[in-house]
């Protein structure tokens, strides 16, 4: 040791730098702090940025399946036709529904029921994905003009959907749309939504 000035400077050697290794309290209290921390994170990612959301029944056949596990993520724009949607408008279910965007705000759709075509502004609507033909009427009177900030939705399996084609459910409004389906998470292999 040598002394400069007031203060004095201890010089360590070189066996002296090196930490004695931690003891297994430090691990495990490092270990937690970084698992609540992550939990933490995943609470904020899974409840503001994207969500997983379950499918129950069989009204997005065929391109949804029961007991599927979609992603939903917040619409950044207003929803388009042909987007799935998460909507949590209150219902005879008491449960969010995930319904195809079919018409959006001023679209005037119209369905002829005997030959399962639906129109939209008075023309045909292109939809591979649908299971069989729109066959099933409810006590929604058509055409219909879909009011300012809402859409007309309606199941891929039309013959078997609860829909905006029933007062039950009727429009929804953008507000109480969560978001919208991107990708399967389950089951694992084609991840894929048209």
């Amino acid at each position: 040791m040598c002394v400069s000035g007031e203060y004095w400077i201890r010089f360590l050697k070189e066996d002296e730098l090196t930490q004695p290794p931690a003891s297994g309290w430090i691990f495990l209290y490092n270990f937690f702090a970084s698992f609540k921390f992550a939990l933490a994170v995943l609470f904020i990612v899974f409840s503001f940025v994207i969500r997983p959301v379950w499918v129950d029944g069989k009204s997005m056949l065929p391109t949804l399946q029961n007991n599927d596990w979609v992603i939903v993520t917040e619409l950044k724009e207003r929803p388009k036709r042909g987007d799935i949607i998460v909507s949590c408008l209150p219902n005879v279910f008491n449960e969010q529904l995930i319904r195809r965007v079919i018409a959006i705000e001023g679209d005037t759709i119209d369905i002829d029921f005997k030959t399962g075509i639906v129109f939209i502004n008075g023309e045909p609507y292109n939809e591979p994905y649908i299971n069989e033909s729109t066959l099933t009427a409810f006590d929604v009177q058509f055409p219909l003009t879909v009011d300012e900030g809402c859409v007309f939705v309606m199941g891929d399996n039309r013959n078997f959907s609860l829909d905006s084609r029933s007062s039950d459910i009727g429009l929804i409004k953008e507000e109480y749309i969560l978001g919208k389906a991107r990708i399967r998470l389950f089951p694992p292999g084609n991840t894929k939504i048209y």
